[in-house]
C-alpha cells in the first residue's frame, strides 16, 4: 500500500470514509436523518479540509467547529459517536493506506474528535434531548 501523497488519494479515503458511514447502524443517521447532509457539496468541502489538514494545500475555509456545534443542538452527540466516527476513520485509511501521512491523519482525526467532543459537550451541559 502507499501513503497519502495527492488530492486523488484524499478522494479516495473520504469516499472510503463515508460509504462506510452512511451504512452505519451508530452514526450513519446523523448523516442522513439528522444533518441531511448534501454529498453533492459536502465531499468536495471534505476533500478541501482533508487536503488543507493533511497535505499543506490551504484550500479548505470554513468553521467545521460551527458546524458540529449546530448539529448537536439538533440532537445528542456523545462519545460513543465520536469513538465511531474514529474507528471507521481508522479502519478506512488503513484499509487503503500506510505510511507517515496516514499515520498522520489518524492521529489528526483523533485530535479532531477530541476536541469536537470536549466542545460539543462543554457547549450542551445541561441540555435535555
Amino acid at each position: 500500500m502507499k501513503d497519502i501523497s495527492n488530492r486523488g488519494d484524499i478522494e479516495v479515503l473520504v469516499n472510503s470514509f463515508y460509504d462506510k458511514v452512511l451504512v452505519d447502524a451508530i452514526i450513519g443517521y446523523l448523516f442522513t436523518d439528522i444533518a441531511a447532509v448534501d454529498w453533492i457539496l459536502h465531499l468536495p468541502k471534505m476533500y478541501r479540509f482533508w487536503e488543507t489538514v493533511l497535505l499543506g494545500k490551504m484550500s479548505y475555509k470554513g468553521n467545521p467547529m460551527e458546524t458540529h456545534i449546530n448539529l448537536s443542538r439538533k440532537t445528542l452527540m456523545n462519545k460513543k459517536h465520536f469513538d465511531q466516527w474514529l474507528k471507521l476513520w481508522n479502519t478506512t485509511i488503513d484499509e487503503n493506506f500506510e505510511g507517515k501521512i496516514a499515520t498522520e491523519a489518524k492521529q489528526r482525526g483523533n485530535n479532531i474528535a477530541g476536541l469536537m467532543r470536549y466542545k460539543i459537550e462543554s457547549h450542551n451541559e445541561g441540555v435535555a434531548y
